[in-house]
């Protein structure tokens, strides 16, 4: 059996990020940047960003 997948889900799944940028737009701090940038050097997909990070509720600002 054969699926298809539409063109803006599959470019979504396979984002790439350079870790700095992704830390900045999403309030991560630089020590955990520098974990992440040690872990996936200067660029890796939003996937792999996202699960290795731990971010803070927004409303505990």
């Amino acid at each position: 059996m054969t699926k298809h997948f539409e063109n803006a889900t599959a470019e979504t799944a396979t984002r790439v990020w350079e870790v700095t940028t992704f830390c900045k737009d999403h309030r991560i701090e630089k020590d955990e940047e520098a974990q992440l940038r040690r872990l996936f050097g200067a660029f890796a997909t939003e996937s792999e960003l996202f699960h290795n990070t731990q971010r803070s509720p927004r409303w505990r600002d």
